[in-house]
């Protein structure tokens, strides 16, 4: 019997407090989608920069994986996510402050470097404080949390632009960044010493961040679900936090009240996709439908709907991005899968590697979709059919990781 499992009670608390920082992790995410418009029109940013933008968060991020998850196995959860979040407080502070485009791009990687704890910590955390069937309940509802912020930031904040403006949305977020940071000192436990020194019979001698990685990069099960994590995983987020947004107005020719509004149910659905996983998940798994079948046999599902919003054009509309996003959810299983694949003393570097994947597979797809677009655009094509040229490479980039997977999968 695992003498660190928390009771019910401690545990709610425990999973309260950490995803009351992911929701707000998860809106700072994606506030870029509805700010898109404003933002563009006050600093006169082109699709490229609005990608550069959106992806900075990602690019902080991910910044922070490798040391992240050596820091987490050595120091645990709460130490960590709480020094990371003061950082996030500062970056929202500066982005409400800045005055031009670097401003606003070094706010964003300041906010990412921040709140890039806030998932891999409770993840680590569960890893060894609650039973099999409960982790994978709470890791699917800690999905669930970041899709109630990432909904947050869409009417929500729409509605308040007008109101106080988006630079005082900033400076809430800040104070409550702050609150968040009270309750989780409040509530989670210390990390225990004794367990982590378990595995130090193999050597005493310290080793650096990169060496301490070198089982995770070379497990056969982390390497077939990398192309997956980076291009199926991360565009999910890619889109979800940004380019559903533009192709909605840019393509379909939504307003941005319709396109905010789109984005809100789209991320609904995603709300109640990742509650539904939460509750189905244990029951799955206890009938030998573990994460590589589900995997296998629902990700073409994705691959039928960004067919349909290629050639569909100014006809895909918020439905349309909202089946992609749900149809993107069976890559999320991955990330738990990946933690499962390995012994407790290093699960917090296998999670932080493949977030790292993943994250950087974000900035790269934000990123490039809007070089691709304005490149598109700079070689005379409209912008509905730059739009979905750029979707068209997406799509390619994605059936070649599925394959790679189909390939090399294990029967994990």
């Amino acid at each position: 019997m695992n003498q660190d499992v928390l009771s019910r009670r401690t545990a709610v608390w425990v999973f309260v407090a950490f995803a009351s920082a992911y929701f707000l992790s998860a809106l700072l995410r994606a506030i870029t989608a509805t700010l898109s418009p404003t933002l563009s029109l006050e600093f006169g940013l082109q699709a490229r920069d609005l990608g550069l933008l959106a992806g900075g968060y990602f690019f902080g991020f991910s910044l922070t994986q490798l040391p992240m998850g050596h820091w987490l196995d050595q120091h645990g959860p709460k130490k960590v996510v709480l020094s990371f979040l003061g950082v996030a407080v500062v970056g929202c502070l500066a982005f409400s402050w800045a005055t031009d485009f670097g401003g606003l791009l070094l706010a964003r990687v300041l906010i990412g470097v921040g709140v890039s704890a806030c998932l891999m910590a409770p993840l680590t955390g569960y890893r060894r404080w609650l039973v099999l069937e409960q982790q994978q309940r709470a890791n699917a509802w800690m999905l669930m949390t970041g899709a109630l912020g990432m909904l947050a930031s869409t009417l929500p904040v729409q509605w308040l632009l007008p109101a106080i403006g988006w630079r005082w949305i900033f400076v809430g977020l800040s104070v409550l960044i702050v609150l968040s940071m009270a309750l989780m000192a409040w509530q989670v436990p210390k990390w225990r010493i004794a367990e982590r020194a378990a595995p130090s019979h193999t050597h005493t001698q310290p080793v650096g961040i990169l060496a301490s990685y070198a089982q995770v990069w070379a497990h056969p099960y982390f390497r077939s679900l990398t192309p997956m994590g980076f291009f199926n995983y991360g565009g999910l987020i890619a889109m979800q936090t940004l380019w559903a947004g533009p192709w909605m107005m840019k393509v379909a020719g939504y307003s941005s009240l319709e396109a905010a509004t789109g984005l809100f149910w789209i991320n609904v659905c995603m709300l109640v996709t990742f509650w539904l996983w939460g509750l189905v998940t244990p029951m799955l798994y206890a009938r030998g439908l573990n994460a590589n079948l589900l995997m296998t046999y629902g990700v073409p599902l994705n691959f039928c709907v960004q067919i349909y919003i290629v050639l569909a054009g100014a006809d895909a509309g918020a439905i349309h991005w909202a089946l992609f996003c749900i149809s993107s959810s069976f890559v999320s299983l991955a990330q738990p899968a990946v933690g499962m694949a390995f012994p407790s003393a290093l699960a917090g570097r296998a999670l932080s590697a493949y977030n790292l994947v993943l994250f950087l597979g974000v900035f790269v797809v934000q990123w490039g979709m809007g070089l691709m677009i304005d490149g598109f655009k700079a070689a005379g094509w409209q912008e509905p059919q730059a739009f979905q040229w750029a979707m068209t490479v997406f799509l390619a980039c994605c059936l070649a990781s599925y394959g790679y997977f189909l390939k090399h999968k294990s029967d994990r």
